[in-house]
């Protein structure tokens, strides 16, 4: 049976580092944009700098939220926010908490990811390899928003990696503290401001299937990384750091990039990462939003 979801307010599905809404005919959403509006909900999918720190793209959130208030003639909006892109719903709640009603973090890392304060490490600052990772990412980049539409966005891999390191997510947070947990590993408020925080996140799971599926071995290579949240991390993010207002649910069965898709072919997740975003937005429906 078809399950209502039509939200008070529209969702926007924020997408994270080196993310866009569609390259020809590719969408990152696509899924979970044609779940919600299945479900009865008003989508949007705001197109962010593909690599910057968190505010430059919170500043790109905000001044589309305005686009789409105009557009629709409603008065708020749902953030639902992926990896980084939850940061950058955080930004925007901080500033225009008139403007957001609720803000969802998808694998955020609410308290940055040790894997990019790995990567930091490895590259030293003024040495050639920084200059060539920054050159490579950032062109990269350049070439999605350009495949994308939206060739005249800034980039900056350097300033996206300082961003998600555990210092940088730390400076962002001394500023824009709304839904953080007090105690590490606990739950946040749930209401700032009169905007609601939400979160949900995985960990990668050990079994025969998915070790064949390539971006499964991918973030178990990545894993490696993690020395707090060891065994207890998507490839990308630390369990315990995905935490942000009310925790549905931080060890779903999910890597990283589970949680954008469903699966195709061999591998079935359980549960389905696209129904959790229907579910939620039935969350939100019965708390006004």
């Amino acid at each position: 049976m078809q399950r209502n979801a039509t939200t008070r307010h529209p969702i926007l599905l924020v997408h994270g580092l080196f993310g866009f809404d569609r390259i020809g005919r590719f969408e990152l959403f696509h899924d979970v944009k044609q779940a919600l509006r299945d479900a009865g909900a008003q989508v949007f999918v705001p197109q962010l700098s593909a690599t910057h720190d968190n505010e430059v793209r919170g500043q790109q959130l905000l001044t589309q939220i305005q686009r789409v208030l105009q557009g629709t003639g409603a008065t708020r909006v749902n953030l639902i926010g992926h990896s980084q892109g939850a940061l950058a719903s955080r930004y925007a709640a901080a500033l225009a908490p008139d403007q957001v009603a609720s803000v969802t973090s998808v694998s955020g890392p609410n308290h940055g990811s040790e894997l990019a304060d790995s990567l930091r490490k490895a590259l030293i600052p003024g040495r050639l390899a920084e200059h060539v990772a920054q050159d490579l990412a950032t062109h990269f980049a350049h070439f999605l928003s350009l495949l994308s539409g939206q060739s005249a966005l800034p980039q900056s891999a350097v300033a996206a990696l300082n961003a998600l390191t555990t210092e940088g997510v730390g400076l962002f947070n001394r500023k824009y503290p709304q839904g953080l947990p007090s105690v590490w590993g606990g739950q946040g408020a749930e209401q700032v401001n009169g905007v609601h925080y939400y979160s949900w996140s995985g960990t990668l799971q050990d079994d025969l299937i998915a070790s064949l599926d390539p971006v499964q071995n991918l973030c178990r290579a990545l894993s490696g990384h993690f020395v707090a949240d060891q065994g207890q991390n998507d490839g990308f993010v630390g369990r315990f750091s995905s935490h942000l207002g009310n925790v549905i649910r931080s060890d779903y069965p999910l890597n990283h990039l589970d949680s954008l898709r469903r699966t195709n072919g061999f591998r079935q997740l359980s549960p389905d990462p696209i129904d959790l975003y229907t579910e939620h937005a039935t969350r939100l429906q019965a708390a006004g939003l």
